[in-house]
């Protein structure tokens, strides 16, 4: 069960006690409006935090603080969720439970967070410029590497495609050019805005009690200048028309991404249906582009579909030969036809139920799966827990699945072809 707390003005924590797990998990997440000018960084902050505080200036001793915490972690934190973009750290730490002769391990580590959050190292009134380049470089690196995985390619230049101006388009990690353009002081001057004006979300998974955890966040932050900026309402899509684009690349196998739009969203009471139509359609290996077009017709190396619930997108997304692209095409439509015609067996429906059910029952096996989808959930509007979540896709319908098909509307095209 959640109990959410407001602590101070623009600053939430949320908190999800649970005695069963020998590692407490903590996440400070500030919240920006996802936008192509500051994506990168936002993105690059974390790191340049990680990289030292005034109570551990290096990596070093940042490692040794972390060993003196019983193995502590620290890690930068940026997500993507709808219209937000999130920038911040996630820890774990032991419980107390767990320590020597009754060290208190929780109010130490969110001693050191707050270090590691709000006493960076600074250099001429800024972040120190070994500190920015080196991540500048990690971060180009992370960016550059999805080029590598066509995959991955094709699906980020099918959402750029898609969605225009809409945000949803832009990359979690921003852009190579927008990251070759930061200056310490151009990152430094951002982190303070992002500081001063953001929500700032906290999320912790652990034994103690949330009244507890609210007063040691309220002394994280205390002293903290802070002038909050409310964020608007998440939106669903809102992208120009669309159109079919190919691009040509060094490629042995073609990669074929194609993006349709549904006014339903996971903020709508039809969600749970359009969850169970993804499933079905292509998000398993029981679902029918699978089942029919790579196991039957033998058209695709790999094939399958994701719902991006928060903005009312869905892809799919296939490895082809390239000579097999309007085959493929066609018969992909035809699948997603058959559902809106209702020609679902049960056993096909039952099969999409249980692949979904299957992965609610299994978020409370861990504290980060509960941080995750609690989180994420909370930011993108869905206030489904997974017990009530599950209810919802145990009474789809075989018509409510036909009705969310038909809600799907093809709108971009991406093909990623080899050289001839």
């Amino acid at each position: 069960m959640i109990k959410t707390i407001s602590i101070l003005p623009g600053i939430t924590l949320r908190c999800f006690q649970d005695n069963r797990f020998k590692q407490s998990c903590l996440t400070v997440q500030f919240v920006r409006p996802m936008c192509q000018q500051e994506a990168s960084c936002n993105a690059l902050i974390p790191a340049v935090l990680l990289r030292g505080c005034e109570d551990a200036p290096d990596l070093r001793d940042i490692t040794l603080r972390l060993d003196d915490l019983y193995g502590a972690s620290v890690g930068a934190l940026v997500r993507r969720i709808g219209d937000y973009q999130t920038t911040g750290l996630h820890c774990s730490f032991v419980e107390d439970t767990y320590t020597l002769d009754g060290d208190k391990i929780m109010e130490p580590m969110l001693r050191f967070l707050r270090q590691l959050l709000f006493a960076s190292v600074l250099e001429n009134g800024a972040f120190r410029k070994d500190y920015v380049n080196n991540e500048k470089k990690n971060l180009i690196a992370a960016i550059a590497s999805v080029r590598n995985d066509k995959r991955a390619y094709a699906m980020g230049q099918l959402l750029l495609k898609m969605c225009g101006k809409d945000s949803f388009g832009i990359p979690r990690l921003g852009e190579i050019s927008q990251v070759k353009k930061l200056t310490p002081k151009k990152v430094y001057s951002h982190y303070q805005q992002v500081i001063r004006e953001s929500p700032v979300e906290v999320f912790y998974v652990g034994s103690k009690e949330p009244e507890q955890v609210a007063r040691l966040i309220e002394e994280m932050f205390a002293g903290i200048e802070r002038n909050y900026v409310n964020l608007p309402a998440q939106s669903g899509f809102s992208g120009p028309a669309g159109g079919e684009y190919t691009e040509i690349m060094d490629v042995a196998q073609g990669k074929l991404a194609m993006g349709f739009v549904t006014p339903v969203t996971n903020r709508d009471e039809d969600f749970a249906a359009m969850q169970v139509c993804n499933a079905l359609f292509g998000g398993g290996m029981t679902s029918k582009l699978f089942m029919q077009v790579r196991e039957k017709n033998s058209l695709c190396y790999d094939i399958g579909s994701a719902y991006y619930g928060s903005k009312g997108i869905l892809t799919v997304s296939a490895g082809i030969d390239c000579d097999k692209k309007d085959l493929v095409q066609a018969q992909i439509l035809q699948q997603l036809d058959a559902c809106c015609k209702g020609e679902i067996t049960p056993q096909e429906l039952t099969a999409a139920k249980q692949s979904l059910l299957s992965g609610l029952k299994s978020i409370h096996d861990g504290a980060g799966s509960i941080e995750s989808y609690y989180s994420t959930g909370a930011l993108s509007g869905m206030a489904m827990a997974p017990a009530q979540y599950c209810q919802s896709v145990e009474q789809v319908t075989l018509e409510q699945v036909a009705e969310a098909a038909r809600s799907l509307k093809l709108h971009t095209v991406f093909f990623l072809k080899g050289e001839a």
